[in-house]
């Protein structure tokens, strides 16, 4: 009985390890060159987009920018798992080591930091990042994403410093079911419980994190 906790953190740490050494695998400065050629019109040279219609990838944790580019590119036959006519279109030519490339270049660039607009929205966005709402079914924030929103490796995404814009974009999607690249549709359940003021306040204070 004893056994099993000592097997589970073994296949946790091999499963660390592949990660990091694919990563290792990575050429940032092969993904610098597509990154000029392909991205850096609308994602910035650096990551760091020039407007909010955009993400900011400065510093974005390398598995994620895989898998959401990995889910851009159109399946034969089949839609994408994550629909975007634009994205499809930069990602479709990417090999499996362009994305690898591209994702270790734009995950080793400094964010530029942002900062919350209004001091309402901040703090009530504060109180569900750090305790949720445990009447409506939401989790803090904090759970997945980071006290300081700096996302956990593999898992989940940096939102530190992001646009507001494009983070409550993002949920809002995820409520409506348009966006639905969520594992288990985690980020669809949390989000069908938050109201428009919920979305707004959450991501205005997570653009100030850093």
């Amino acid at each position: 009985m004893r056994r099993l906790p000592m097997l589970l953190w073994t296949a946790i740490l091999l499963c660390a390890c592949e990660a990091v050494l694919a990563q290792e695998k990575a050429d940032a400065s092969k993904g610098q060159t597509i990154v000029s050629r392909v991205c850096a019109a609308c994602h910035g040279p650096d990551g760091n987009s020039p407007t909010p219609a955009n993400p900011k990838l400065a510093g974005q944790i390398p598995e994620y920018i895989q898998k959401q580019l990995t889910n851009f590119k159109p399946a034969s036959g089949a839609k994408s798992e994550r629909e975007n006519p634009i994205m499809a279109g930069m990602a479709a030519p990417l090999s499996a080591d362009d994305v690898r490339n591209v994702a270790a270049y734009f995950a080793q660039q400094t964010p530029q930091p942002g900062a919350a607009k209004t001091k309402d929205n901040a703090v009530r966005g504060q109180k569900i990042w750090r305790a949720g709402d445990a009447t409506r079914g939401v989790p803090a924030c904090a759970a997945c994403h980071g006290a300081t929103g700096a996302g956990v490796p593999a898992q989940f995404p940096r939102l530190a410093g992001q646009y507001a814009e494009y983070t409550e974009n993002q949920l809002k999607a995820f409520r409506s079911g348009t966006r639905a690249n969520d594992a288990n549709r985690t980020m669809r359940t949390i989000a069908a419980n938050l109201t428009d003021a919920d979305i707004a306040a959450v991501a205005d204070y997570a653009a100030g994190l850093h």
